[in-house]
């Protein structure tokens, strides 16, 4: 007899035999379910061992005269992201090069570009193109989405008009990794760090992920939002230092320093803990709060996440003319003169 979980608003319930699960399913359908043997949360409606007794249907009987609307506009729909191939080239310092059929496109963040061949076609847009349809409002508040998670309303796409195969390629902005993840190994939802995504095909949709909690908003490392890649194609996103691939089950739990979480399943519980007691907490060094992270789901961590590099960097910077930090030298910024340091 399988053990089941159902999760409603981010809490889990279970576990439940058979019997019920269905009864909580029936009763309650607008959830998501896992058991041994799925690789991610489905939402309970699609789960047809839960979802057999079909609920009945209630229907009204139709308005005797529709009144037409004042002004037709077609619908956003969604579009199939393009099938599109690559390579990662590099170690530390990678890019990644795409390699377009005529017609396809990729899309990625403003300045990330590396190189290009003549026959691939640059185009700013509204949003991330993954939708069709719409009117110019629709356009404006997709791109606007992205404003919310500090990036530009626009983004660039590159398309290959030429014949043959065409080459686009993108840069990491910093020392790391560039993961190359098909959303449909991912159950079509990956949820990432602000500034990680990197590229795409087009077609994947580019929205935002709110923390619904006050606490984990403020303290998690990432803020309130954070970036939610949906759809069917290829996408790009850099780590920096080494990356770490943790496969998590049912109610397992991992604790992360709040910046070292790249991405993870949205079926993996973001929530932040205390670190300890208050010496540890003020003298510990790891900050007061870490990342819980709860299964099931997949979660991949950085060892070297920006925020950190950048905040050695400043501290070994010059500061008011006392010179930088001098590591293991006795001598301080005198030696730093001496050992030609400091100009």
């Amino acid at each position: 007899m399988a053990q089941w979980y159902l999760s409603y608003d981010s809490t889990q319930y279970g576990p439940y035999d058979d019997a019920q699960a269905v009864t909580h399913a029936a009763a309650n359908p607008n959830g998501f379910a896992w058991r041994e043997g799925f690789a991610n949360w489905l939402p309970i409606r699609e789960v047809d061992e839960l979802m057999g007794a079909a609920t009945p249907v209630v229907t009204t009987p139709a308005p005797t005269a529709a009144p037409a609307p004042a002004a037709a506009q077609a619908p956003l729909t969604r579009v199939t992201a393009h099938e599109i191939d690559y390579k990662v080239i590099g170690s530390e310092m990678q890019f990644v090069e795409v390699e377009l059929d005529p017609g396809e496109s990729a899309i990625a963040e403003a300045g990330s570009m590396m190189y290009k061949d003549a026959g691939i076609e640059m185009q700013t847009i509204f949003g991330d193109g993954s939708t069709q349809g719409g009117g110019f409002m629709d356009k404006l508040m997709q791109a606007g989405k992205r404003v919310l998670t500090g990036e530009s309303l626009f983004m660039t796409v590159f398309t290959h008009s030429g014949s043959g195969k065409g080459h686009v390629a993108f840069a990491a902005p910093y020392p790391g990794n560039i993961l190359a993840m098909h959303l449909t190994d991912h159950n079509g939802r990956l949820i990432c760090q602000k500034d990680s995504f990197l590229a795409a095909a087009k077609g994947v949709s580019i929205g935002i992920h709110f923390q619904k909690k006050i606490l984990t908003g403020l303290f998690g490392g990432e803020g309130f939002i954070m970036e939610k890649l949906e759809g069917d194609g290829w996408v790009f996103v850099h780590a920096g230092g080494t990356v770490v691939e943790r496969t998590l089950g049912a109610y397992e739990v991992l604790h992360v320093d709040t910046g070292c979480i790249v991405a993870f399943h949205d079926s993996v519980q973001f929530d932040i803990q205390q670190v300890g007691g208050i010496k540890s907490m003020l003298f510990g060094g790891e900050g007061m709060f870490f990342a819980r992270l709860q299964g099931p789901g997949k979660v991949w961590l950085q060892s070297l996440p920006f925020s950190r590099l950048a905040g050695r960097m400043l501290q070994a910077a010059p500061r008011l003319g006392r010179g930088g930090r001098e590591e293991g030298s006795l001598l301080g910024p005198l030696g730093g003169l001496l050992d030609g340091d400091n100009s």
